[in-house]
């Protein structure tokens, strides 16, 4: 068997199967009219799309208008060459479990604070992980009887985070990030981690010498923590249960 017959090439599904059509939508910096729709015609020819159709357009204010095309996709994926990232390193713990780990090594309650950063007013994500109420039917972290939770809101400034952190003693930071234009999630986690650095010697024991830091929200895929400068990051769909299991996985060890 060679090479070849291992792989699995698929394209896109529209009205049938291995028709290679989708839809796209986009936004273009011009006045709506028969110029602006050869021009999407044009970008969508160079996103490899042939042919492709304009079936919606909308202006967008005197200067900017809206399209949906149609079209056949040039590209194939071979499915069977994907490569999947590894599973989480750590495993899943329920509640007692997290909350018997921490009361036996640490002897004490496990410190977190929480909030969202910059001008991002989004708490639904950090209410999903800290408030007891929880997400996807788990509680959080204030559920949990040997964790201190401070959640601090929205549109936090870094430096009133840096000093809440220090004044409560955190074991972890987590942070919410979900306004994400101009890549602000990205400058303000950077100018996140910068401040605790500064603020947290390096431990001469060779620790953090800082809270551990923790960022999620939906648009982190394209970076790594250590791009960051923080420790974990979480996506879209992550539980509290998960959060609570790293915690344990990353500051009580055994």
């Amino acid at each position: 068997m060679t090479v070849e017959t291992l792989k699995q090439i698929i394209r896109p599904y529209g009205d049938t199967t291995g028709d290679a059509m989708i839809q796209v939508s986009f936004t273009l910096p011009v006045p709506h009219g028969p110029r602006a729709e050869l021009a999407a015609l044009q970008l969508a020819g160079k996103m490899g799309l042939d042919p492709a159709s304009v079936v919606h357009t909308k202006a967008m204010g005197p200067d900017f208008t809206f399209f949906i095309v149609y079209g056949k996709a040039t590209h194939l994926i071979d499915y069977a060459g994907i490569e999947v990232p590894e599973g989480r390193e750590f495993d899943l713990l329920t509640p007692a479990q997290v909350n018997g780990a921490i009361k036996a090594v640490l002897g004490r309650r496990l410190v977190v604070v929480g909030a969202c950063i910059g001008t991002d007013a989004h708490t639904v994500g950090i209410d999903a992980i800290l408030n007891v109420k929880g997400f996807a039917g788990e509680k959080g972290l204030e559920y949990y009887r040997e964790i201190e939770v401070h959640n601090m809101g929205a549109q936090v400034a870094v430096a009133a985070l840096v000093d809440r952190a220090k004044a409560v003693d955190a074991d972890a930071v987590l942070v919410s990030q979900v306004v994400t234009q101009k890549s602000a999630h990205i400058h303000n986690t950077k100018q996140m981690a910068a401040a605790f650095t500064e603020a947290y010697p390096t431990s001469l024991t060779g620790g953090l010498g800082r809270p551990l830091l923790i960022v999620g929200g939906p648009r982190f895929d394209t970076v790594t923590p250590s791009d960051l400068g923080v420790d974990r990051i979480f996506g879209k769909g992550t539980t509290p249960g998960e959060v609570a299991s790293y915690l344990v996985h990353a500051l009580v060890r055994e």
